[in-house]
């Protein structure tokens, strides 16, 4: 009779023991209520409760945590209908006023950050949406940050992650940036038309400048006046060659070579002139 007694008190000692006995693994935490009320919050590693009494109400972590906040409507500041969605980064800093601050702290923080994602949309104009990301974010983080203090959270990051416009707003879009890279082209062509042609001018000077110095000396003159003449008389040959509909009609360099001949080997009639007016001895 003694040694089942005594088999008894032993199951039950080691009962108790096992069900006081509480593990809590590295990065969590747990809270714990005696009788319905809270008690004491436990740590990372081996932890005794009170059975029957002492019960495990809660457990978390406490390492960063991700929440994806799914696309929802929002309008901007110009009426335009977007769908946008976010990534909150957030850890728990106070694991009892997470518990009994707020029911559920993953909902409050998902229709927070719409709240506040569909505010700063409504305080920009559509076009400015797509540049301001950096400073939403922002915005974002900072109200966040306040609101959840409470809470005992911390938000330690917010990324807007897609800002979704509609099916004729994009159509718009394209065509409005297919119109400005037509006329950033033609602005470019312009530009580069006149480049050639200011290029082309100072060569023709510079050509002219060389000529007039050449012409200078009358040994050279008629061989450089040939030279010309039959350079552009092949180049316009050539172009009427290239024209499928064209005619072409060629004529003896040699008459054109004559003409500009004598008209180089022309005397100098204001010479003539001016050995007219001496007087006659």
């Amino acid at each position: 009779m003694g040694t089942q007694i005594f088999a008894i008190l032993a199951f039950i000692i080691i009962g108790y023991t096992v069900g006081s006995v509480k593990i809590i693994n590295q990065g969590n935490e747990a809270l714990v209520e005696r009788l319905g009320k809270y008690q004491r919050k436990l740590g990372p590693g081996l932890n005794f409760v009170v059975p029957f009494l002492d019960s495990i109400v809660w457990e978390d972590t406490t390492r960063e945590q991700i929440l994806d906040v799914k696309p929802r409507a929002a309008i901007t500041r110009d009426k335009v209908p977007l769908a946008v969605d976010a990534v909150v980064y957030w850890k728990i800093l106070d694991l009892e006023k997470t518990h009994y601050a707020i029911a559920d702290i993953e909902s409050a923080i998902k229709e927070l950050v719409l709240t506040t994602l569909r505010s700063e949309i409504g305080k920009m104009e559509f076009e400015n949406t797509f540049s301001s990301r950096d400073e939403m974010n922002k915005a974002l983080l900072d109200q966040l940050d306040d609101a959840t203090e409470p809470w005992g959270v911390k938000v330690t990051r917010v990324e807007v992650q897609e800002i979704a416009p509609p099916k004729e707003v994009l159509d718009s879009m394209n065509t409005l940036q297919a119109a400005e890279n037509r006329k950033r082209a033609s602005i470019s062509e312009a530009e580069g038309e006149k480049e050639a042609a200011v290029k082309r001018a100072q060569g023709t000077v510079a050509s002219m400048k060389l000529l007039a110095e050449e012409l200078s000396d009358a040994k050279s003159r008629q061989q450089i006046l040939q030279f010309l003449l039959a350079q552009q008389y092949v180049e316009a040959n050539q172009k009427l060659g290239e024209s499928k509909n064209s005619k072409v009609v060629f004529m003896d360099p040699k008459f054109l070579n004559e003409g500009v001949a004598e008209l180089i080997n022309r005397p100098d009639h204001s010479e003539e002139i001016s050995d007219s007016s001496k007087p006659q001895i």
